[in-house]
């Protein structure tokens, strides 16, 4: 699952310039199951996989952006199955790039794998937590064991002081569940908590979405949550949260200078393909993991000439090329709504995001 990594090293932005993540799917090779894979995940890598020669290509194009650079953030499929994983994240420390992984828990994910990630100098790791027992994970995951491995992982991380992103995703039959994911993971040393609100692409499809209602009342539970959490608590493909989140800490009395010392405004304004980038296991540019629409090639293309000036970043970029009640909403800047979800919907990224439920005033002519 990809899901936004808050990034400790980077300063300020601006987002139409520079991503704050790159995400790199190295492989489709992952042996899991699970039932809501974007990637559309299986057994052996594809044979047209970018090869180590060209993924160093690509690595070496990642300083274009300048200072500040974005994170890199391996995914897949199942970053392990790549034979030259190490190398890779070598190559990229020597280019001054910052490097997070989010493997996946299967068997090949040891505590001797996490050493070795560690020893270079993987700054994050990203798992995955879809229920609080093996039962309701596993039917998931789609692969006997993998909540003992999920939890034997996160304590090994814990041990070895590698800070930890743990991603839960949220659809309709996992919604019931999280609060007890909540306190399943306040017993290890987490440092970001992300509630992944489904989007039907790759495997995902044979799951359900929250009803926007029932979503709208998530995620005011997510921001109570929030303000006791022992760790951050954010949401990826669910950029209403900033909304939501806003108008509950305005009717609790809090003025705008407290709302942005509260940290709040951490990651408002990053959206797919404004802030986020992909890049496919075949070298393929997209917005987001989650917004499958090819914009170019690390082959032959530079990624941050196509971040910056390509039409659909472009217009990405703006949120005042949005359309329907994005378009005219008085939090397009700081929300903008799920862009991969409003192409999943409708098979135009800019059009309304059909998961939020907040009715913007029109605007007068």
């Amino acid at each position: 699952m990809n899901a936004h990594f808050g990034n400790p090293r980077h300063a300020p932005r601006d987002y139409a310039r520079t991503p704050v993540n790159i995400y790199w799917e190295m492989t489709q090779a992952c042996p899991l199951a699970c039932r809501h894979c974007r990637a559309s995940a299986v057994p052996e890598p594809h044979p047209d996989e970018l090869t180590f020669e060209e993924g160093v290509e690509f690595l070496r194009q990642i300083p274009g952006f300048g200072d500040p650079m974005p994170q890199l953030i391996l995914t897949g499929g199942d970053p392990l199955e790549r034979k030259d994983l190490y190398e890779l994240i070598d190559e990229a420390h020597k280019l001054g790039i910052g490097v997070s992984i989010t493997p996946a828990a299967s068997e090949a994910l040891t505590r001797d794998v996490l050493v070795r990630l560690k020893e270079h100098n993987v700054e994050g790791l990203g798992l995955s937590l879809d229920g609080s027992t093996p039962e309701r994970h596993d039917s998931i995951r789609g692969i006997p064991g993998t909540f003992e491995r999920t939890l034997r992982a996160l304590k090994w991380a814990q041990e070895l002081g590698m800070p930890l992103q743990v991603n839960t995703l949220v659809a309709e039959e996992t919604a019931s569940d999280i609060p007890a994911v909540y306190e399943l993971l306040k017993g290890y040393g987490v440092t970001r908590w992300s509630l992944f609100f489904l989007i039907s692409v790759g495997r995902g499809k044979v799951l359900q979405p929250l009803a926007p209602a029932e979503g709208e009342k998530l995620m005011a539970w997510i921001h109570q949550t929030s303000l006791a959490a022992p760790f951050i608590v954010a949401t990826t493909e669910a950029p209403s949260y900033r909304r939501v989140a806003l108008e509950l800490m305005r009717a609790g009395g809090m003025t705008g200078e407290q709302i942005k010392r509260s940290g709040a405004y951490r990651g408002f304004g990053i959206r797919d393909g404004h802030g986020i980038m992909f890049v496919s296991h075949t070298g393929d540019i997209c917005p987001a993991g989650f917004l499958p629409l090819v914009v170019g090639n690390v082959r032959r293309d530079q990624v941050a000439d196509v971040y910056r000036s390509a039409p659909v970043f472009q217009s990405l970029h703006d949120a005042g090329q949005f359309e329907g009640r994005c378009g005219f909403c008085e939090y397009s800047a700081l929300c903008g709504g799920s862009r991969a979800r409003a192409y999943e919907a409708t098979g135009n990224p800019l059009a309304s995001d059909p998961f939020c439920t907040y009715e913007p005033a029109p605007r007068s002519h």
